[in-house]
């Protein structure tokens, strides 16, 4: 999840492009970079990995000159290659005529590049962007888009797999930017004589409050008059306008109060996003992998290794990769891995589960396996990280970046990538056919309907967290996959309110726990569907009946149509139904709305809880 800015009109661009990445940071950290157009024929760059601070230092510097009145600016989020100052954005063609910043992930850009490099095209980054400016400077000077810059962008869109935000200039048509999106956010500011183009409105609301919202598959042309909106694939333009009536403040966190709101909501697109691209047609790809088919073949047992809220994302793992692969899992928290001196040798995976890429905890335990001889494989939210970096095979999760410090978005998509571990143990293992893979798959990705139809079923959570915000205490309970989700539930609480919060197995409710079953206390049940698993289903109806016998008041969390346990359910939460494994990722978010609108209603703030940290560098 990057961040775009672009402008075209009668002022310097190179201000208020970098005054739009400052409010755009958030969406990436790793680079920064800039290109302006100096309306004789000219296309000037300066790009620095690192914060934006690092390009501003050497703008000051005076290395390149940037003056113009069109440019284009881009904070990255590294996906395909490091944050380095060669893979930073903006990217351009061979003779610098054309700049290229993009959002998002192009899938079949390792075919374009091989066709690029054979037709004697030398590329100079690692990343997918790149091959953009190649086509696009090629379909403006040759064929039948030729000297018309729409047209040729709108042709390369059409070779284009994935989800992308695109935002091109040209140094033959000055005072022109061409935008394109699909499945990928773009906004366009209609200023007074200029014009913005932007991932989020927080770009350019200090200077206009118009704005045009591109549907997909679309394509807008801006000059500083106006703007056009055409379908790249053909049929009608899709627009919508509207006036943004939101403080500048509030604007940065894209209208929600705080981060952590918007990251709630955010959570379709970082499922989506973390599992695109991962499935070729003939079984999953991971993203970086030196580890052979014939490796995850000979691999006999598997540890989980994470802290916190990773670590409840590896217990839900365990029981996905038990029930495809057949082999036993142990899930550890990091910080005990390597002192109880566990059992590893070359037959044994490891997955190191961290957002941050630098949990210190983690990374001790993934250098304790490697020395003890075992594989490697680390799940992480930052291209580049130390962990990913000594991992024998990585997968990214493309949440983008997480402000708030109680983990969200991030967990969810932490879940996506685990189920996709899965699979690809599977498929190298032999215990799932290539078919069965591919229905797998197909059912995960259908899981981000669900979970963005589930975001809009939390408004009578909110009212309910505003009823029970000053109780003492709240319990959580769950069977199967349904436990580490209380596990979390509870976290959350912790983490955000301050109360005191547990999450236990609900088959151990009888053993302790309901010693503080009282009358009214808020007990949180996570319960499966009746008909993927009736056995599980009906005990945790006998635990809900004895809770309520006692006073206590039931929250369940059930599947839509569970018409035998509404009558035990003081309060309801229906969720869409989907395959049992796959729950974690619809029923994990009434728990973080619960958690942030009980700490909203105590007073606190959700995106920066008190003695917390967003990454735990030291042990």
């Amino acid at each position: 999840m990057c961040g775009i800015v672009g402008y075209t009109g009668p002022r310097q661009a190179l201000p208020l492009v970098l005054e739009g990445l400052r409010r755009l940071e958030y969406r990436g950290y790793d680079s920064s970079g800039v290109a302006v157009l100096d309306g004789e024929g000219g296309l000037n760059t300066a790009k620095k990995a690192g914060g934006l601070n690092n390009l501003e230092r050497y703008i000051d510097e005076g290395a390149v000159a940037l003056a113009g009145t069109t440019g284009i600016g881009h904070t990255r989020w590294a996906t395909h290659g490091g944050p380095t100052d060669r893979n930073a954005h903006p990217h351009t063609d061979t003779n610098r005529r054309v700049a290229v910043v993009h959002n998002g992930i192009i899938e079949n850009f390792v075919a374009i590049r091989a066709e690029l490099e054979s037709s004697g095209v030398e590329l100079t980054s690692e990343t997918d962007t790149e091959v953009v400016a190649h086509l696009l400077a090629r379909a403006y000077a040759d064929g039948p888009t030729a000297g018309h810059l729409p047209d040729s962008m709108a042709a390369v869109c059409r070779r284009l797999d994935g989800a992308f935000t695109l935002v091109a200039a040209h140094a033959d048509v000055p005072g022109m930017l061409v935008a394109a999106r699909r499945n990928s956010p773009l906004v366009v500011g209609v200023g007074d004589g200029e014009m913005f183009v932007a991932s989020d409105v927080a770009a350019f609301i200090a200077h206009t409050r118009d704005a045009v919202e591109l549907g997909q598959d679309q394509l807008v042309v801006v000059t500083p008059n106006g703007y056009e909106v055409s379908s790249f694939t053909g049929g009608e333009p899709v627009f919508t306008e509207f006036r943004v009536d939101w403080d500048l403040s509030a604007a940065e966190k894209g209208g929600f109060e705080f981060f952590m709101d918007k990251e709630i909501a955010e959570q379709g697109d970082a499922v989506r996003s973390t599992l695109m691209g991962h499935f070729d047609g003939s079984g999953i790809v991971l993203d970086e992998q030196r580890l052979s088919e014939d490796d995850l073949r000979t691999i006999d047992k598997v540890f989980v290794v994470a802290c916190g809220t990773a670590y409840h994302s590896g217990l839900i793992a365990k029981y996905a990769i038990e029930h495809w692969c057949r082999i036993p899992v142990e899930v550890e928290v990091a910080s005990e891995f390597r002192y109880r001196d566990p059992v590893l040798d070359r037959q044994t995976l490891v997955v190191a589960v961290s957002q941050s890429g630098e949990t210190a905890d983690t990374l001790e335990a993934v250098r304790h396996a490697r020395r003890q001889g075992a594989r490697v494989l680390a799940v992480c939210n930052t291209n580049g990280a130390q962990i990913p970096r000594e991992s024998d095979a990585v997968l990214y999760t493309h949440a983008g970046p997480e402000i708030g410090v109680a983990s969200t978005k991030a967990f969810l998509a932490q879940l996506a990538a685990n189920y996709l571990v899965g699979l690809a143990l599977a498929q190298a293992r032999g215990t799932k056919y290539r078919d069965e893979i591919a229905r797998e798959y197909e059912a995960l990705t259908a899981m981000v309907e669900a979970v963005e139809q589930t975001l809009t079923l939390m408004d009578p959570v909110r009212k309910l967290a505003q009823e029970i915000a000053q109780s003492k205490a709240v319990l959580f309970l769950g069977r199967h996959v349904g436990f580490p989700v209380a596990l979390e539930g509870a976290l959350k609480l912790k983490e955000l309110a301050y109360m005191h919060a547990e999450g236990f197995a609900a088959g151990e409710l009888k053993h302790g726990p309901i010693a503080l079953i009282e009358d009214g206390l808020p007990v949180v049940i996570v319960t499966p569907s009746p008909k993927s698993d009736p056995l599980i289903h009906s005990k945790l109806l006998s635990n809900i009946r004895e809770i309520q016998a006692r006073g206590a008041r039931t929250i369940v969390i059930s599947e839509e149509g569970d018409d035998t346990v509404a009558p035990f359910a003081d309060f309801l939460v229906e969720l869409p139904r989907v395959p049992k494994l796959f729950q974690p990722l619809v029923a994990t978010i009434p728990l973080q709305v619960l958690a942030a609108e009980i700490a909203r209603a105590r007073g606190y703030d959700i995106d920066k809880p008190r003695n917390l940290a967003k990454s735990v560098t030291v042990e």
